[in-house]
């Protein structure tokens, strides 16, 4: 099974011990998934964690630690522009689906309910879902 984890989900992993986000982390480190990513994500990883409001909650290490295990994901390097007739309500979000797409993910796990990927509920393949519900369905 590949998956691709939002950012925001990524982060949530590394704040809230036990939490879904916590759970899907720790079960692509034990192999229960293929974990799908990109470069444009890493350097995403990379800049969010150092907005003020992160970096005063989330150490600086634990981010590096996160962004060196993902280097042992499926990393894919230059994404194609979205096919036409794919709309993305936040175009900062259009590299999830670039990846979904090029990555054959199986499932998409975000927890961005106003940025519109939830809505879609697919994109070819891959299932967008919430964390709670991925960890329901694929766990």
């Amino acid at each position: 099974m590949r998956v691709i984890l939002d950012t925001n989900v990524l982060l949530a992993a590394l704040i809230s011990p036990h939490s879904p986000p916590d759970i899907i982390y720790r079960a692509w480190q034990a192999g229960r998934f293929n974990l799908v990513t990109g470069a444009v994500q890493l350097d995403e990883l990379r800049r969010v964690s150092r907005y003020p409001k992160i970096k005063a909650i989330l150490p600086a290490h634990r981010v590096g630690t996160m962004i060196n295990n993902m280097q042992h994901a499926i990393v894919l390097g230059d994404l194609p522009h979205l096919p036409e007739g794919i709309e993305v309500s936040d175009p900062n979000d259009a590299f999830l689906l670039a990846i979904a797409l090029t990555g054959e993910a199986d499932y998409l796990v975000t927890g961005d309910r106003r940025a519109g990927l939830l809505q879609c509920g697919s994109l070819g393949r891959t299932r967008i879902v919430t964390p709670a519900t991925f960890c329901a369905e694929a766990l």
